[in-house]
């Protein structure tokens, strides 16, 4: 089979994917229509097992929904549950300061307050998408508000809470310039702000001047304020995934902004940490690495297999061959691909595990950073939407 025809089938097989199984699947399981948002603690089945609520899960929600509409089709169903979660979290989500909470019950009352500026990152990714999909003018008016009281608190290092994750005293994590790249360059297209604009810029390149480091052919994700390294095992912890979901996000800025060399530089890193996770033994991408090759990594669960590494470099691949054409990022796809879909897939029910053990098998008890099964309509629905748009674009050039 040709390289065309490939792609082709690729993209009849993902829209399948998206369209057939894992959006609906949500939509029988997981919508609260009665108390507002959606479920996240749910299992394979659909079973419900907790009807609290997880604010980066609504959010999250918020921007695939939106998305949905933006980017797939103009279809009133999933408008009206981006509608809904909107409205859910817009009258539970923030605090008297102006933050976005962590975690409410079924009612949206507070059981963990503002503990993770995280949250108010994916507050503006949702209510940035939900803005373009339906005009709103205070939606797009709240994720400025966000921006501007995440900006007050970004100034003051430390100062400021990132659960579910704890940064090591006098250092800055990956994580927070990759979130806000991102949000903050999205927000800055729909407003036509220079100002957002270039903080999302100014993230993306404490991204690639501190922490990713080439010499290493690693990003880390922990570095000293100065960006330079940090001593013991937290200084040495790599997560392939974020890396790699944190250069996709970097070549969309840097395609807008036309800047080649910097797009051949994520790129580069998006192989580095592709073939940094590879587990040769069992397959699969492992969740993080130490920087040094030590067994011993200072991350949880960092020997196992999450689907969101697999999904986020589904995609990454597709965007590299696009920018690249080389045949390297179409072989890791399918080699990633394979692998995912011979593991993850519920088959009998529609959506994914989220967490299987190293050898790939569904682990006893729960692989999470909470203490319920959480499922979440994030990074799986949206690497689908994003390879269909890639696939798309790639398709025609074909044609």
């Amino acid at each position: 089979m040709n390289t065309p025809e490939k792609l082709r089938n690729l993209l009849d097989f993902y829209r399948s994917e998206l369209l057939d199984n894992i959006i609906p699947w949500w939509m029988e399981h997981a919508i609260d229509w009665d108390n507002g948002g959606i479920y996240q603690f749910i299992e394979n089945d659909g079973t419900v097992v907790s009807e609290d609520k997880y604010l980066w899960s609504q959010l999250r929600a918020l921007y695939m929904w939106s998305a949905l509409y933006n980017r797939v089709g103009k279809r009133h169903e999933w408008l009206q549950v981006a509608e809904h979660v909107y409205e859910f979290i817009m009258r539970v989500g923030r605090d008297d300061q102006g933050q976005w909470v962590y975690w409410v019950d079924r009612d949206g009352n507070v059981k963990e307050g503002a503990t993770s500026i995280y949250s108010d990152g994916f507050a503006i990714m949702g209510l940035t998408e939900y803005a373009r999909a339906t005009g709103d003018e205070q939606a797009a008016e709240t994720a400025l508000e966000t921006y501007h009281n995440v900006q007050q608190r970004l100034a003051q290092p430390g100062e400021y809470m990132t659960a579910p994750y704890v940064v090591p005293e006098d250092a800055k994590a990956h994580g927070i310039s990759m979130i806000f790249s991102t949000v903050f360059h999205e927000l800055g297209k729909l407003l036509n702000s220079a100002e957002v604009l270039d903080a999302g810029y100014a993230h993306a390149m404490q991204i690639m001047d501190h922490f990713r480091k080439p010499e290493r052919r690693l990003l880390l994700e922990y570095v000293a304020l100065d960006g330079s390294e940090i001593d013991g095992p937290a200084g040495r912890v790599v997560v392939p995934g974020h890396a790699i979901e944190s250069m996709w996000f970097l070549i969309h800025i840097f395609r807008d902004r036309r800047e080649q060399h910097l797009i051949e530089q994520a790129i580069e890193c998006i192989r580095w940490h592709v073939e940094a996770s590879w587990d040769p033994q069992f397959g699969g991408m492992c969740l993080a690495v130490d920087a040094d090759g030590n067994d011993e990594v200072a991350w949880e669960h960092h020997e196992k297999k999450f689907w969101w590494p697999h999904t986020e470099t589904m995609y990454a691949l597709l965007l590299a061959y696009e920018h690249t054409c080389e045949p390297w990022c179409l072989r890791w796809h399918e080699r990633i691909h394979e692998w995912a879909y011979a593991h993850f897939p519920v088959r009998e029910h529609g959506e994914w595990h989220m967490r299987l053990d190293r050898e790939g098998n569904v682990p006893k008890g729960v692989l999470s950073l909470l203490p319920l099964p959480i499922k979440d309509p994030f990074h799986l629905p949206r690497a689908l939407v994003m390879c269909i748009d890639v696939l798309e674009r790639l398709t025609a050039t074909c044609d």
